[in-house]
């Protein structure tokens, strides 16, 4: 059983043209080549954006889990698009008012959501320019606006 590739001293135009066509099956290298990610992705390209915090919710995780995750609805600045965005760390969700301006990053999975939470693809970073994670340790407290 030999593979499918030609071989031999006069195959590199094909070998070429089979990989220019296969290329595009791959995600990653055809969202990249298109622009999509410039388009269509609500960051645009950038790694954070800042928005404002529309509403508080709890979403449910997926089974077999079970428990309902904090997470506040987010208004982004830069282009008025609406997203989901996980509040990290035990207790967090507190020092997060509606209509407070926070900065949020992507959550690891490349535009994917992750682990049991469906359809959250972001994670709050800071409040009101503070960071959480000094927020949550008592390092810094949140400034009076």
């Amino acid at each position: 059983m030999g593979s499918c590739k030609p071989r031999g001293i006069n195959a590199a135009r094909q070998l070429r043209n089979n990989r220019r066509i296969n290329k595009w099956a791959d995600k990653k290298w055809k969202k990249h080549a298109l622009g999509t990610i410039f388009k269509h992705s609500p960051f645009q390209g950038t790694s954070h954006a800042k928005g404002i915090v529309i509403e508080k919710i709890g979403v449910e995780s997926k089974q077999p889990n079970s428990a309902i995750r904090k997470c506040a609805r987010v208004q982004l600045i830069k282009n008025s698009k609406k997203v989901t965005a996980f509040v990290p760390y035990d207790g967090t969700m507190n020092y997060i008012e509606e209509n407070d301006e926070v900065l949020i990053a992507g959550f690891g999975r490349s535009g994917m959501s992750v682990g049991d939470l469906p359809g959250v693809r972001f994670k709050v970073v800071k409040v009101a320019g503070v960071s959480l994670w000094s927020l949550f340790t008592e390092k810094r407290e949140k400034p009076r606006a």
